[in-house]
């Protein structure tokens, strides 16, 4: 049951970032639903099937978008496998925390998008930087604590998290 959840999460993550986004776009900034599922799996499902979904999730991204086929894949990843660790250590997640943990896992994954740009020179990237990558990094978290308070409201997310 649990796969076939996380498969119809990650094929439904494609359209919906397609689709629904481009109207939810704030200065034509966009969340990044993946990041953020991946985070959401990785805290309350444990590490391993957040680092799994991650993978799934950035996999299925990459190849409907122009950037690198591995980048994605491991920020996605690793945002999963971190969320994981980072939910069994936290004894009390709230929204904030997860949107300030959301915040800085999007920040480090633009950070590294944009050092990852051969043709772009300091000047430039700095200017995307301050322009798209800190933007939706704060976006992100945004809808990161907003998913996680809406949660917390509509069930006891203390029971959803593993043990």
């Amino acid at each position: 049951m649990k796969f076939l959840l996380y498969l119809i999460l990650v094929l439904l993550l494609v359209p919906v970032q397609a689709t629904l986004l481009p109207h939810l776009s704030v200065w034509n900034i966009k969340p990044d639903l993946g990041l953020v599922a991946a985070a959401f799996v990785g805290l309350f499902a444990g590490e391993m099937e957040g680092l799994l979904v991650g993978l799934a999730i950035g996999w299925v991204l990459s190849l409907f978008s122009a950037g690198e086929l591995g980048l994605s894949l491991l920020t996605n990843g690793g945002v999963g496998l971190l969320a994981g660790f980072l939910g069994r250590q936290v004894s009390q997640v709230t929204s904030i925390s997860v949107g300030v943990g959301l915040l800085a896992a999007s920040l480090a994954s633009g950070l590294l998008a944009a050092a990852n740009f051969k043709s772009l020179d300091l000047a430039q990237v700095w200017q995307m930087v301050g322009a798209i990558v800190l933007p939706q990094a704060c976006f992100d978290g945004l809808v990161g604590a907003g998913l996680y308070w809406l949660l917390s409201q509509r069930f006891q997310v203390a029971r959803l998290r593993t043990e």
